[in-house]
């Protein structure tokens, strides 16, 4: 068994300077090594030109909308100007609105507040929690995991015509899976959203970082991210999109900020006007440092060219699915299939592997971080696993022991910031692995398995 050592083209596009480049980490089998961080789909690491920015910033860090003073009014002036930076990056027409929040769940979450009444959401099983959950008190159609694109327009379009009564209705779709990386067809779903009388949120926490996207151009009328997944991890996230919902809603947060006027009322009550604009739902003094790492990745990404980054990123998913395909005992997950485009997220199994043990084997012994469970996308997992709903197995704590059969995944995810080295280390550790098995012994501790400290269980 072989691993081919074809290098990246470097004609394509450099890695973008990262933080933790350098960072080295022991290896259970001695020495160390410096880390392999391939868990870009959980958080990527920060973009030494975000890190830079905020450094630059931070002496003059002052409160928003609340201060005469020179930091106060300069502080202002960046979270304003990073609203719109937002907007441009996300091709914004001209009356939507840059709602920052904290994350896409809660920029999900909000939406979900926002609703009006008797509103209608249908939503994939193939959805990330933050997508899934958020609808608690909206009557709920899960969709479930087509096996094309076309099916997945499909289904849309049936269930949206049969919906009784004919209301208000939410579609809500993922830009590209956390688990498989498969781009989903978002123009074509938001033109049958449409067609039906309905509106579309997309959920791009995995779009974003990877893949240009135009609110105008995909025609959806809502779009969530975060910033810690776009190389921008301080905290903050973003809901952009029309504005007659979230204007007509309540604040999603009461207080300073959201407010315009408050007066009290003669019978001892109390009055209040709310702002109209993204400030309603933007209680409370905002995360001016988020903000701005977010805005600052946004044009890191636009500047580097965005077009270059995804060349390279294809490249570097080529080299991954080409060097698993050589180990047999890998199982790579898919909806749609080996030839459906996607960025670079890629889950798989492995024959005769836990797959806490495998992803344990690969941080201890090769300084390798991946992420294995069920990504916060139970559902999806267990269907792409053809596992039952009640069979064992969480999302980040596996109960089966190191050897044992585990219904969870291992995902390896890169992207802007990714060197050669690591996808090319990764590739021959999976191979290792699997043709020698571990040279450690593992036990689970905690619902992880860990190394078990002296207990060697090949020698080299």
């Amino acid at each position: 068994m072989s691993v081919s050592t074809a290098a990246i083209d470097p004609s394509v596009c450099a890695p973008l300077p990262v933080l933790g480049q350098d960072v080295t980490v022991p290896l259970v089998t001695g020495g160390e090594v410096t880390y392999a961080a391939l868990d870009y789909a959980a958080s990527a690491p920060a973009l030494q030109r975000v890190w830079d920015d905020v450094a630059a910033y931070a002496p003059y860090y002052g409160s928003v909308h609340r201060g005469a003073g020179y930091l106060s009014q300069l502080s202002t002036d960046l979270f304003e100007n990073s609203r719109r930076t937002v907007a441009e990056f996300l091709g914004c027409r001209a009356e939507d609105q840059v709602v920052f929040t904290r994350s896409t769940t809660d920029s999900l979450n909000l939406l979900a507040a926002a609703l009006p009444a008797d509103c209608q959401v249908f939503v994939y099983e193939t959805e990330h929690h933050a997508s899934l959950l958020p609808w608690r008190d909206a009557q709920v159609t899960y969709l479930n995991a087509p096996r094309t694109p076309g099916q997945a327009v499909e289904s849309l379009e049936r269930a949206l015509a049969d919906r009784d009564p004919y209301g208000p209705a939410l579609v809500c779709v993922t830009g590209a899976s956390n688990v498989t990386g498969e781009l989903w067809p978002v123009k074509e779903l938001a033109a049958a959203a449409h067609a039906h009388g309905a509106r579309i949120v997309l959920d791009a926490a995995q779009l974003a970082p990877h893949h240009p996207v135009d609110i105008a151009e995909l025609d959806v009328d809502w779009v969530a991210f975060s910033g810690h997944k776009l190389y921008a991890p301080f905290g903050s996230g973003v809901l952009a999109g029309r504005a007659d919902w979230l204007q007509a809603a309540e604040p999603y947060l009461a207080g300073g900020g959201a407010s315009r006027k408050v007066a009290r009322r003669a019978d001892g009550g109390v009055d209040v006007d709310w702002h109209t604009t993204a400030a309603r739902h933007e209680a409370g003094s905002p995360n001016v440092i988020g903000v701005y790492s977010i805005a600052s990745a946004c044009k890191a990404l636009t500047e580097a060219g965005f077009d270059s980054l995804v060349a390279r990123e294809q490249e570097l998913v080529s080299r991954v699915r080409e060097g698993l395909a050589e180990v047999p005992e890998v199982q790579v997950l898919s909806l749609f299939g080996d030839d459906a485009p996607r960025v670079g997220v890629i889950s798989f199994v492995v024959r005769g592997w836990n797959s806490s043990h495998f992803a344990a084997a690969l941080s201890a012994e090769y300084g390798i971080g991946v992420r294995d469970g069920l990504f916060c996308a139970h559902p999806l997992v267990r269907t792409l696993l053809g596992s039952d709903p009640q069979d064992p197995g969480e999302c980040g704590a596996p109960e089966a022991e190191p050897g044992e059969r585990s219904l969870n995944a291992i995902r390896v995810s890169f992207g802007a910031g990714t060197p050669d080295e690591h996808i090319e280390r990764f590739l021959r550790a999976v191979t290792e692995l699997v043709r020698e098995g571990a040279q450690w012994k593992y036990r689970t501790e905690d619902g992880r398995c860990v190394p078990d400290r002296g207990e060697v269980a090949r020698t080299v």
